[in-house]
């Protein structure tokens, strides 16, 4: 059976941490800053990590970190 190729459109989004989690970046953060408050727009700068239940299918696609 072939090697699974990385889905090369996640490994740009997803960055591993020292203890094997995922972190990610937040949506709504291109435009449109008016209609958000200065505490949302502050919080949205900051890195999140991806929740348990997206982990399973995020780690498949990026095939080489099983």
């Amino acid at each position: 059976m072939p090697k699974q190729k990385t889905h090369r459109g996640s490994a740009k989004r997803f960055k591993r941490t020292g203890k094997g989690g995922l972190k990610r970046h937040h949506a709504y953060t291109s435009h449109l800053f008016h209609g958000k408050t200065k505490k949302q727009r502050r919080k949205l700068r900051k890195a999140a990590m991806v929740s348990a239940g997206d982990m399973k299918r995020i780690k498949q696609q990026l095939s080489q970190w099983k």
